[in-house]
């Protein structure tokens, strides 16, 4: 079994666990190799793959995925996290206004105002519309259907065997290995990387399936984040999973949540070197 077992984000949804580790193996490599070691052997990285629960069902002449707009976007928990994007990408941005306070919140046309902003933004810039209110449901799906999370952690929970020593998660993918591990006592598992998390978001922690005072501490976790990354508003996940969550601090440019540049941080090759046990030290610069 693979020491070493990542899961991935939204938008997902048209590729694969093979697909997902053409980019994460190399980009974690050269992390760790950033660390001073390990290298990865073949076999040692393992993609816990979930995105498929998300892919429309094919049918005659259909393409790709729904094509959503901006009325397509729920009220309650779909515009409010968009509010809270908004919000975050205004605190990064300065090009980017910040949302109205509550009368915009309860304004019918929130979410279409919100979206026309984000669609401005450095951070959402390369993002289409579609997809954003795709990456919308994928939350709000995941936290509020039962059945689809259940398969969605199951997929985790299969990957994890008795020779996995870390997990490494990034995104929405943080939320469902948070869950999988605190499901599974005695699992093993050294640490828990967590890239680009939305976990410190009320919203997402309110909804924890169990709770984040359940988090075992049988694992050492490390938050690895991009102070842009907007879709992890809150950075540091210690005020709501306790002291022992160490945070750390990258900088990915302006693809601020990308995976592959989080993976290829030194910071995330220290943390999984750490967690395999085997990391050499790395000597100092004269």
């Amino acid at each position: 079994m693979a020491r070493i077992v990542g899961v991935h984000g939204v938008g997902k949804q048209r590729l694969g666990s093979k697909t997902l580790l053409k980019d994460w193996e190399p980009a974690l490599a050269d992390g760790l190799d950033l660390a001073g070691g390990p290298e990865l052997a073949p076999g040692d990285l393992r993609m816990a793959f979930y995105g498929d629960l998300f892919r429309p069902p094919g049918h005659t002449l259909a393409v790709g995925d729904p094509m959503f707009t901006a009325d397509d976007v729920d009220d309650g928990f779909e515009t409010e996290l968009l509010l809270e994007w908004w919000a975050a990408a205004a605190r990064v941005d300065p090009d980017v206004p910040p949302p109205g306070g509550d009368t915009l919140a309860r304004s019918p046309r929130a979410a279409q105002t919100a979206l026309r902003v984000l669609q401005h933004s450095r951070f959402f810039a390369d993002v289409s519309l579609r997809a954003l209110v795709f990456d919308l449901k994928q939350v709000r799906r995941y936290l509020m259907d039962e059945e689809l999370r259940a398969a969605a952690r199951s997929r985790v929970e299969e990957a994890i065997g008795p020779d996995t020593r870390v997990v490494v998660a990034h995104s929405l993918g943080s939320v469902v290995a948070f869950e999988a591990l605190c499901a599974r006592p005695g699992h093993g598992v050294c640490a828990l990387v967590t890239l680009g998390s939305p976990l410190g978001m009320r919203m997402v922690v309110d909804r924890l399936r169990p709770g984040p005072e359940v988090w075992p501490g049988t694992s050492s976790w490390t938050n690895v984040v991009d102070e842009g990354d907007v879709v992890a508003a809150v950075k540091d996940l210690s005020l709501f999973f306790g002291t022992d969550v160490v945070g750390k601090v990258v900088h990915n440019g302006s693809h601020a949540h990308d995976a592959a540049l989080y993976l290829t941080a030194k910071e995330t090759g220290e943390a999984v070197a750490e967690g395999l046990g085997d990391r050499r030290p790395v000597a100092a610069a004269e």
